[in-house]
């Protein structure tokens, strides 16, 4: 590979986004090879490597610009959405991401409506008593919504008290660590341009403290809303708008309510970006 192929220059997408900002960027490498160098060099913040491809699925690596960060499922849109036309990719198709050595994650991910989904598994939920207080939600409803990963979710009356929250990672944290949680969503039903629900994805011990697109904790609380009765019930399809400030995220859900849970895929647009 030389610095003339063009093979070596990323293409640049912006994963999830609301009407063209916010959302995750990605670099999609359409190589592999000296991955890490070239994640830092790219500017963006996750950096995807296709290892292989063909139409039933794609093999990727996954990098920040300092570390292999293993899955992303934002990264993972973006790929899909890259290799789409140039592989000709089928309809339903498995995406495998990780360090080959350690036998990668595999899911399956599909194509609907012009968007990518990828299989969050099944998302169960129940009741959790828990002081919310710390958060400054006393008084407020708890609930856990898992897909392994137990996550908080509690809603919250409007659009302004979702918008009006502010993060405090120890607090937050204390809270999970009490309710033997990982992170916390926060949500409303409804939101701007006819969406189903917004939400805010917090995880102070996952290593950040608010993330701006968040399929896992989407699917979560997909469990949640399907325990309380609040999915949509003419439709199995659903338009959730993450509402980080500064950083808005579209995400877009396919679920059917089980006897156990909820099944729940989980993506959205992906679309080129210019360079910064």
């Amino acid at each position: 590979m030389t610095t003339t192929d063009p093979l070596a220059a990323p293409l640049l997408y912006r994963a999830l986004s609301d009407g063209g900002s916010g959302g995750k960027r990605v670099a999609v490498f359409l190589q592999g090879g000296d991955e890490q160098a070239r994640a830092a060099a790219s500017g963006a913040p996750l950096n995807v490597f296709v290892q292989a491809a063909d139409p039933t699925g794609l093999r990727l690596r996954v990098f920040t610009p300092t570390r292999e960060k293993g899955t992303s499922d934002s990264a993972a849109i973006a790929a899909l959405s890259a290799l789409h036309g140039r592989v000709g990719l089928l309809d339903v198709v498995e995406v495998t991401q990780g360090d080959p050595e350690a036998g990668g994650e595999v899911q399956s991910a599909q194509l609907c409506g012009g968007e990518w989904v990828l299989r969050q598994g099944l998302a169960t939920a129940r009741e959790a008593q828990a002081d919310l207080s710390p958060i400054g939600l006393a008084g407020a409803g708890a609930w856990v919504g898992s897909t392994g990963r137990p996550n908080l979710v509690v809603e919250v009356p409007t659009l302004a008290a979702l918008e009006a929250f502010t993060p405090d990672d120890a607090a937050i944290g204390a809270v999970n660590r009490a309710t033997d949680t990982t992170g916390l969503v926060l949500y409303t039903l409804g939101g701007p341009g006819r969406v189903d629900v917004s939400f805010r994805a917090f995880g102070p011990l996952k290593g950040f403290t608010e993330d701006a697109a968040s399929s896992n904790m989407l699917a979560c609380l997909i469990g949640v809303l399907g325990g309380r009765g609040q999915l949509p019930g003419d439709a199995n399809l659903l338009r959730a708008a993450q509402r980080r400030p500064g950083q808005p995220a579209r995400l877009t859900a396919q679920f059917a309510p089980l006897r156990d849970g909820v099944e729940v895929w989980v993506g959205g647009l992906a679309a080129p970006d210019a360079p910064n």
